[in-house]
């Protein structure tokens, strides 16, 4: 493939949510960029409290970042022009571009408008079609191929008409579909004759095949059924990837760290030292950025788990209050769960805690809501020595600074401004100026996320941690995240080079979904 003119395309649905969208477009980038083409992610629409910052300072999901990393480029507002953060109460910020332009209710953003007539699509997301297609096009117009991850089910007949990130977008850009099907979760062959039989007969000239993910065991056993599969549809399954542990990239909710798979089933690999290093995570209402943690459960010797009660913190040797959506409302569920006496015992006795962004802010004396949950004054833990106003205007940055005597790196995401009235700075400058954060004792609090990322300030920080629980835990010097991350996407690239018919993947991107696919009845209501 070669550039110029409008490239080609692909679009990657699921037969449900977490079928394994995000890991095949991650997959099918890295092995199309192995192969010298020039290729880009995009995700029209994504509803996740996962998030990144672009370099120009735009707000998209973590997933789309992670995928540009497995196209070896960098992400950019284009590739997830809609991301809809849900915040409680059936509600979302929508943020367009990059950048939030306001709250919206579900029914406003996916129903029908307010005194509407029967039927008429909702205006305001029909509205987005327009922008998103545009973002699309942008992204043909420099690549050679951009790899589009759908959202969801392309045949949830209730959102079909104002759909912007299925079949919507396919339809419109004339972009070829492949079905991903988790069939670890059984009912797969059903899932995609059913996905495929409620499609109107337009949108079924798109889905040009299936892939089979999550497969243990024989693929022989499983011919016999994708035979019959082909005979009924009239389409191939192009590939049936073996299941695989820690293959996931960054996820765009749920307690998942994208590393080492689900962290409750996930070993930790043999300490460097001769002790493990315990860090608990408080699994808070609303929670954001967990991946924020990704870099913990990296280290080898560090076992990282989330904990809803208090009793899971007493033999945690760091305690993690993670970022949320819901400052406010996390803070309440901390003091009814029991765990902010349990937090407040920790940095009474010396023991380390550290909060990240809504979990920094929670950690301060108090805290004033008229954006987020608009409760007004509210207090805070008293943990540290900072008041947080929020302010209607969101911060959006890729800071650079120096803790512990290392460069750190970050991403900022959030409303909360803070104000620090003691302790020592947890971000400087090389001139020793602060530029973020509050450390009393052995309690941080900071705004960057991804700060753990940062090799030698992970190291330098979870020695302190050691020091201060009396661990003889020492990080293994040669853990390098960023390698870790490129080793994990190779693999992915690698799933799909063995186990897809990369011919066929091709020529869809290439030319098109084949003509004469059967229609296959009822279609859509």
């Amino acid at each position: 493939m070669s550039g110029g003119g409008r490239g080609g395309g692909l679009l990657i649905a699921g037969t449900t949510s977490d079928a394994g969208k995000s890991v095949v477009t991650a997959g099918i980038c890295r092995w199309l960029v192995r192969r010298g083409v020039k290729v880009a992610p995009f995700k029209g629409q994504n509803m996740s409290l996962n998030s990144f910052v672009t370099r120009e300072g735009a707000e998209i999901g973590r997933a789309q970042a992670m995928q540009a990393q497995a196209a070896r480029i960098e992400p950019t507002a284009l590739m997830n022009p809609v991301l809809l953060k849900p915040g409680g109460d059936r509600s979302s910020q929508v943020v367009l571009m990059g950048r939030p332009v306001g709250e919206m209710s579900a029914r406003g953003f996916f129903g029908t408008s307010q005194g509407a007539s029967p039927g008429k699509p909702h205006q305001g997301r029909e509205a987005l079609l327009g922008p998103v297609l545009e973002c699309l096009e942008r992204l043909r117009g420099t690549y050679d191929a951009v790899i589009c991850e759908g959202a969801g089910n392309p045949a949830e007949i209730n959102l079909r008409r104002t759909d912007i990130v299925n079949m919507g977008i396919a339809r419109a850009a004339r972009l070829p579909v492949v079905v991903v099907g988790d069939i670890d979760r059984g009912g797969v062959f059903a899932s995609f004759f059913g996905t495929t039989a409620l499609l109107s007969p337009e949108d079924q000239e798109l889905i040009a095949g299936y892939l089979v993910n999550k497969f243990r065991g024989d693929v022989s056993l499983l011919e016999p059924g994708l035979e019959m599969l082909r005979g009924l549809t009239g389409r191939s399954t192009l590939g049936v990837l073996p299941y695989r542990h820690g293959l996931g990239i960054d996820e765009e909710d749920g307690l998942r760290v994208s590393m080492r798979g689900a962290v409750r089933e996930s070993p930790a690999a043999p300490p460097y030292g001769e002790d493990v290093l315990r860090v608990a995570v408080c699994a808070v209402p609303l929670m954001s950025n967990f991946t924020d943690v990704d870099a913990l459960a990296a280290e080898p010797g560090v076992v990282v788990r989330f904990v809803d009660r208090p009793e899971e913190l007493a033999d945690a040797d760091l305690v993690v209050v993670p970022g949320t959506r819901g400052t406010v409302k996390a803070l309440a569920w901390l003091r009814e769960r029991g765990l902010a006496g349990a937090l407040a015992r920790r940095a009474a006795e010396g023991r380390p805690v550290l909060g990240i962004c809504g979990g920094y802010q929670l950690l301060g004396e108090h805290i004033d809501d008229e954006v987020e949950s608009r409760a007004g004054a509210v207090p805070g833990l008293g943990l540290l020595p900072v008041r947080v106003r929020f302010d209607r205007e969101k911060t959006l940055a890729r800071p650079v600074g120096l803790a512990l005597g290392e460069t750190v790196e970050g991403y900022e995401i959030h409303h909360g401004v803070a104000d620090v009235r003691g302790g020592d700075a947890f971000v400087s400058d090389a001139d020793g100026r602060a530029l973020d954060g509050c450390r009393v004792g052995a309690v941080t609090g900071t705004h960057w996320h991804g700060a753990l990322e940062s090799d030698a300030f992970r190291r330098r920080f979870l020695t302190e941690v050691a020091r201060t629980a009396g661990r003889r835990f020492v990080p293994a010097p040669g853990t390098s995240f960023g390698a870790l991350r490129e080793e994990q996407l190779d693999l992915l690239g690698d799933l799909i080079e063995e186990h897809a018919d990369t011919d066929a993947l091709m020529r869809l991107i290439e030319e098109g979904a084949p003509p004469g696919l059967p229609f296959i009845p009822p279609g859509a209501p």
